[in-house]
């Protein structure tokens, strides 16, 4: 009986899962960008390498 509820509860779910897929595909690629914050990473200006920390890029030009 309960091997019954929880194969419900996952395919319910999965079928909840797929609906919002349907009804908003690309949503969730958009918030985890702004959540991890890749729009707004420094770069460097030569290279085009993401800058980590405060010091310069390993290329020497930017």
């Amino acid at each position: 009986m309960l091997l019954k509820i929880f194969i419900l509860f996952l395919g319910g779910m999965a079928v909840i899962g797929l609906i919002g897929k349907a009804l908003f595909p690309g949503a969730i690629s958009r918030s985890v960008k702004k959540r991890v914050g890749f729009a707004k990473a420094a770069r460097c200006r030569a290279c085009g390498r993401y800058l980590i920390g405060k010091g310069g890029c390993d290329c020497g030009k930017g």
